[in-house]
């Protein structure tokens, strides 16, 4: 029994260390349903309210990092554990960066100027391409939730339609015309759609370390998600 107990322990903690987890997607979808909705509506006080928050999913993500680290440090994980753990590490990292993308989304908004030029075509795409991060994000959390490799490696599926929609807004950009102004809001919208499939990629990412969780091997599902980076 004196034996058992700490075990009991070191699962309950690990069990709501990865609650908080799953809350991190959560937050990462709203930053990125309102960063979208920002630059659709040109609202920049909503654009505002995405950046102050990012410090709220900062914190959870300095909370989960310290916390698994602990549990490594105290605790003597046994093979399966120690998967999870690792993948919470890698997963904790790739959802705080979708935060960091809504954020870079929500920054744009200002620059695009009070009365930008529009175009409804590639504003359309926006929308789309948002409702598709949404869906991949909440597919990758029920994934992790409820360690679904299957599930999981049909987020790649989901992210050639996000690809799709990134590159119909490069080419409807380069068709925009020759007016300055025009030209300038387009590219900003390319980069807008840059951050978008960037979050898509890093639930490619999730979903390559659920499959980790589950298998106990690691592989890429598709090159596309290949080196999420802190520099996208």
């Amino acid at each position: 029994m004196a034996i058992e107990k700490p075990r009991m322990v070191f699962q309950e903690d690990l069990s709501a260390i990865e609650d908080i987890t799953l809350s991190m997607f959560d937050l990462a979808a709203e930053m990125a349903d309102r960063a979208v909705e920002a630059v659709l509506n040109q609202d920049i006080e909503l654009a505002r309210m995405v950046i102050e928050s990012d410090d709220k999913i900062d914190g959870r993500y300095l909370d989960v990092s310290q916390s698994l680290l602990n549990l490594i440090a105290l605790q003597a994980p046994v093979a399966s554990d120690l998967r999870l753990i690792a993948a919470l590490l890698s997963t904790n990292n790739h959802v705080e960066r979708m935060g960091d993308l809504a954020v870079n989304i929500a920054k744009a908004v200002p620059l695009s100027g009070e009365e930008p030029p529009v175009d409804a075509e590639i504003l359309n795409i926006i929308e789309r391409m948002g409702l598709q991060v949404r869906s991949q994000i909440e597919q990758a959390k029920q994934a992790l939730a409820n360690q679904d490799a299957k599930l999981a490696e049909h987020l790649v599926v989901e992210d050639d339609i996000l690809d799709a929609l990134n590159k119909d807004i490069f080419r409807r950009a380069i068709e925009i015309g020759t007016d300055e102004d025009r030209r300038e809001w387009a590219i900003l919208m390319v980069l807008i759609g840059r951050h978008l499939e960037r979050i898509g990629d890093n639930c490619v990412d999730i979903g390559e370390q659920v499959a980790f969780v589950v298998t106990g091997v690691f592989r890429e599902f598709t090159d596309a998600s290949a080196g999420s980076d802190a520099s996208a």
